[in-house]
């Protein structure tokens, strides 16, 4: 099996600019090819989730046009230009794209069918094929309506009233996207806030959109406009980084352009709680994102508690704030997290396993977890899952550990961040 090594080096230092944020580059391919007009979006994630959904979007019969290797133009087919494919689509690993473009095409009146690779299609789906067929779609999928391949037959949609049973930003903007195709108001309520960013789109592209705390209400109807984006750099990718210098005994590392969206920066709320050195300058906006820098240094962390509506603004930082926690004085208790069973992979299981592996001391539980923290990690061999967090969290506790750290299956890094590897080599110092 395939394996990257990382040993701990004597220092960290250096400035990182992490690739486009995965989330804003999603939804700026997504949004703007069901609008009308043509757009250009810079600085896309490199990752191949980005390229699943550009081929998805490019076999609806969306002209999506490279301009650069982190660049593209996005040709609107406008609210009715979407074609029925010729084949199945294949999402690849993106439980985004998946999400995101059920409900789209739960607008669309003709039939597609979407798959994806192992992964994905163990990912619930039945938390966006119950509404939108409320909503009026027709949507099937396997294993009892709940994994990939799904078919869905759109047409006339009619508003619904949905109180969400998860905070997630991924079954969120997928109602709201098959709101913008339906006819009269999609009200949807939140359990606790999620990531806003297609909201935001929404409102910069015409969409009658309010948002009124855990309230969102859409009108549907109402054409949308395409928008030039500037994707700022991705939140979840900063969070190695930081944590990397805040575990490292000789560490200095500013991450540059980092999207500070509140509901992505919940990362930076637990390690304020655990003492850490991290300073937020130079913020700004651009394209319409607030974005700043973020510098982290060496720092003494402690143990903490955190849980409730905090979870939604960190699910995809849970594997690298274990590795934090492990590296803690006292113990660090996760809870309300049970939505990370469903991620790339059981985020539970696989973080509790691997680090256990290194010699992390961890009590898995049915919503989290109980990481006892440590003076140093071990060391050994650890799986990543072909889950793309996980093997950058493993390479993370390696500049920490004791003896050397083996990522296996290391590839599954290029879903979000093909130069990981090259970052951590370049910011390392023997």
């Amino acid at each position: 099996m395939e394996a990257h090594q990382i040993s701990r080096p004597r220092a960290l230092r250096g400035n990182i600019r992490v690739p486009g944020d995965k989330s804003i580059s999603h939804r700026a391919i997504l949004h703007n090819a069901i609008a009308t007009g043509t757009a250009r979006v810079e600085n896309l994630g490199p990752g191949d989730d980005i390229r699943s959904s550009i081929s998805c979007m490019r076999a609806l019969g969306v002209t999506v046009e490279d301009t650069g290797p982190l660049g593209c133009r996005v040709h609107g087919a406008g609210p009715a230009g979407l074609h029925e494919p010729g084949d199945v689509i294949d999402a690849g690993n993106s439980g985004t794209t998946t999400r995101l473009l059920a409900g789209i095409l739960a607008g669309q009146p003709f039939l597609t069918i979407v798959t994806g690779d192992d992964s994905l299609r163990s990912r619930p789906m039945d938390r966006v094929i119950d509404p939108l067929r409320a909503m009026g779609a027709t949507a099937i999928a396997r294993g009892n309506d709940d994994y990939l391949p799904m078919a869905i037959r759109g047409g006339a949609l009619r508003g619904i009233d949905y109180p969400l049973p998860v905070a997630s930003a991924q079954v969120k903007s997928c109602l709201l996207l098959a709101g913008a195709y339906a006819k009269g108001t999609t009200h949807l309520r939140e359990p606790a806030a999620s990531r806003d960013h297609t909201e935001r789109l929404l409102a910069a592209q015409g969409a009658d959109i309010s948002v009124d705390g855990l309230d969102i209400v859409i009108q549907g109807g109402r054409e949308l406009h395409s928008v030039d984006i500037q994707v700022p750099g991705d939140t979840s990718a900063a969070a190695f980084w930081v944590i990397a210098a805040c575990i490292h005994p000789d560490a200095e590392l500013t991450i540059e352009g980092i999207g500070m969206s509140e509901g992505r920066t919940g990362f930076l709320d637990v390690l304020e709680m655990m003492g850490a050195d991290v300073t937020v300058a130079n913020r700004r906006v651009e394209g319409g994102e607030e974005v700043a820098d973020i510098t982290a240094r060496s720092s003494q962390l402690r143990g903490v508690s955190f849980g409730g509506d905090l979870i939604p603004r960190l699910i995809d930082e849970a594997p690298i704030l274990a590795v934090a926690a492990a590296c803690a004085e006292g113990d660090t208790v996760v809870s309300d997290a049970h939505e990370l069973r469903y991620k790339e992979s059981d985020r539970i299981a696989a973080v509790a396993r691997e680090l256990t592996s290194l010699g992390v001391r961890i009590d898995e539980r049915p919503d989290g977890m109980v990481i006892h923290g440590a003076p140093t990690i071990k060391g050994g061999a650890g799986d990543s899952h072909k889950d793309h967090r996980m093997a950058m969290a493993l390479a993370i506790a390696g500049l920490v550990s004791l003896e050397p750290v083996q990522v296996l299956q290391p590839g599954s890094v290029t879903i979000s961040y093909p130069g990981f590897w090259r970052d951590l080599e370049r910011v390392s110092t023997s």
